[in-house]
């Protein structure tokens, strides 16, 4: 089968060397090189640094608008184009071009979780089980028809990249299965239930502050959600703390304290911060311009006040 692969991060990798080891991938799309790190230097996409690897044509385009790489797109003659967190959208003049459509590795179990981040709005809401979605591509965001889900539990303790890795690789093998279907002519094509659908937004900085008078299950699940990216964080005195670990703490305080108040801060005791339901216990955290640490490491070197608020 011929296909055209539109990808652009580390989640489309997989998928790429899979269709690379079982299909003919005529060219590859992927986001053009940005400028990235401290010293901004120009970064091409992991999918690209695959594509180059394995002697394949590369298209960045900023969009698909132009009539030119239309026009490129449509004498490439690919059966189907598969897309993976490309990260552009696809006019309906690219959707209706190839024989077999345009066909999505969605990282939920749709229509759950549509959108730009169904791996982290999983383990933020705490969820146990997600999974991959094989879809027809229309118009609408993650709203085509279905071809195949696979689901994939998620560790009580897992964090994203985690993941994020696990989910990847499911992705790749879900779409060598769907293609598989569709040569075949045994392809599913099942409706979404739009009543049952929800958005997963693309991630803001802002979304990793914690809020201390959410239960501390909730907060345990947002650390977890947004370690490394965009970072979990409170403020104190001031200054941006990031929260990288917490876990639930036994709750011996009779006494009331607000949420976010400091109820034990010393290398024996350890971070000790009452939430809106329950008590955690910092792990690991780090200060501004400091590196990741400890927080009986931290708490050696600097001094949190008990009684004090995280905000």
């Amino acid at each position: 089968m011929k296909i055209v692969f539109m990808g652009t991060p580390e989640f489309a990798v997989p998928a790429l060397q899979q269709l690379l080891d079982h299909h003919e991938v005529v060219a590859v799309c992927t986001q053009p090189d940005r400028p990235a790190g401290r010293g901004h230097k120009l970064q091409m996409s992991p999918v690209k640094a695959l594509a180059l690897e394995a002697g394949v044509e590369v298209l960045q385009p900023e969009n698909l608008k132009k009539k030119e790489i239309r026009d490129y797109l449509a004498q490439l003659d690919a059966d189907i184009f598969v897309v993976a967190a490309y990260g552009i959208i696809l006019p309906k003049a690219v959707l209706d071009m190839p024989p077999l459509g345009c066909i999505n590795i969605h990282a939920s179990l749709l229509p759950k979780y549509r959108g730009a981040s169904p791996i982290h709005a999983a383990i933020k809401n705490g969820d146990a089980v997600t999974g991959i979605t094989i879809m027809y591509m229309d118009v609408g965001i993650d709203t085509g028809d279905m071809i195949m889900k696979r689901e994939l539990v998620i560790g009580p303790d897992e964090r994203v990249q985690s993941l994020h890795d696990r989910m990847a690789v499911l992705g790749g093998e879900c779409i060598i299965e769907a293609l598989a279907q569709l040569g075949a002519g045994t392809a599913g094509r099942i409706p979404q239930d739009d009543t049952e659908a929800t958005y997963a937004p693309m991630i803001q900085k802002t979304d990793g502050l914690i809020h201390w008078d959410w239960p501390a299950k909730r907060i345990i699940n947002l650390t977890r959600a947004f370690d490394p990216w965009p970072g979990p964080y409170t403020v104190y005195s001031g200054q941006v703390l990031k929260i990288w670990q917490v876990e639930e703490a036994e709750n011996s305080y009779i006494e009331e304290a607000a949420p976010g108040t400091v109820l034990a801060a010393d290398p024996i005791q350890g971070l000790l911060v009452r939430t809106g339901s329950g008590i955690v216990r910092i792990l690991e955290l780090q200060a501004p311009g400091g590196k990741r640490m400890s927080a009986k490491d931290y708490l050696r070197g600097r001094e949190i006040g008990v009684g004090e608020l995280l905000r």
